[in-house]
């Protein structure tokens, strides 16, 4: 029985010009945590079949501290999304030299799994109704809701969206994030192309704050803690879900039964502590799992 370490090293960088894909090998420096490798009981379906094949591709976010993220120069991308992806391709059987990870925008999200080039989604994928038409999606594993980063120093004057009015607010160019805190809390908005841009106009107090999902602004705050913090409590709810093929039998009820596992045993929270939790945020109760239709 061998044990899987969460943070991986990745290389097959020469698949991404076609696939986006980056294979996973070995692991190196940094926390991590442990996930036991050995198949569960009981698979059955598409599960089934993806621990006789032994090899799993998921689709991640590259793009977001904390939860999935390549930086520049790095060899793989980390975070809580990342985590989660490898408690289950554990709970397979499926070693991290079998795991192939592609990198999935929002908007390919559904197509990559309809397509088959992905097994499954852990890309901050939120559960929707309608998305549920379309695609299979798992969970919660982690429920988070927009929210604001500020300054350090700006903690005790700006605690929640109550405080934001003629206050200058950065957010993602054309995001309901951003029209959500002007029209119903009355900041002045900010809009740019990415978060991280939003993030250098926050530290170079171009702006006051900056709004979306707290998960987001965690991995922001955990890169710099000593001078970004996450304030309030979340005034939205989205919940993170695993997204798999819609037709794929057996999927739900093994992802649910392995979120549980991890849950009860203490690695989705040592998960959520070398992630997001470097933030120094309290790590949170797992969210109670939907029923398997």
């Amino acid at each position: 029985m061998r044990l899987l370490k969460i943070k991986a090293v990745l290389v097959g960088a020469a698949l991404a010009a076609s696939t986006g894909a980056l294979t996973a090998c070995g692991s190196d420096g940094g926390d991590e945590t442990d996930v036991e490798v050995k198949k569960a009981s009981g698979l059955t379906g598409v599960a089934k079949e993806l621990a006789e094949k032994g090899t799993i591709t998921i689709g991640v976010k590259i793009d977001q501290p904390g939860i999935g993220f390549k930086a520049p120069g790095a060899d793989a991308p980390e975070g809580f999304d990342i985590e989660i992806g490898r408690i289950l391709a554990g709970a397979l059987g499926i070693s991290d030299d079998d795991i192939t990870w592609v990198e999935t925008v929002s908007d390919n999200r559904e197509p990559f799994l309809q397509q088959g080039r992905v097994d499954l989604v852990i890309a901050s994928y939120s559960i929707t109704d309608d998305r549920r038409k379309i695609v299979g999606q798992a969970g919660p594993y982690y429920v988070t809701g927009q929210q604001l980063l500020v300054r350090e120093d700006d903690k005790d004057r700006i605690t929640g969206p109550d405080d934001l009015k003629s206050i200058k607010v950065c957010s993602v160019e054309g995001s309901t994030s951003l029209a959500r805190v002007e029209d119903e809390y009355g900041a002045k908005p900010v809009p740019f192309a990415t978060y991280s841009e939003c993030v250098d106009q926050l530290q170079n107090e171009t702006v006051d704050a900056v709004t979306t999902d707290g998960a987001i602004l965690l991995g922001y705050a955990a890169e710099d803690p000593d001078n970004l913090e996450v304030v309030g409590d979340p005034f939205s709810e989205e919940r993170y879900g695993v997204g798999y093929e819609k037709d794929a039998g057996g999927m739900c009820e093994f992802i649910s039964d392995t979120l549980k596992s991890a849950e009860d045993d203490g690695t989705w929270a040592t998960a959520f502590e070398n992630t997001l939790g470097e933030s120094g945020v309290e790590t949170p109760d797992p969210p109670a799992l939907d029923e398997c239709a």
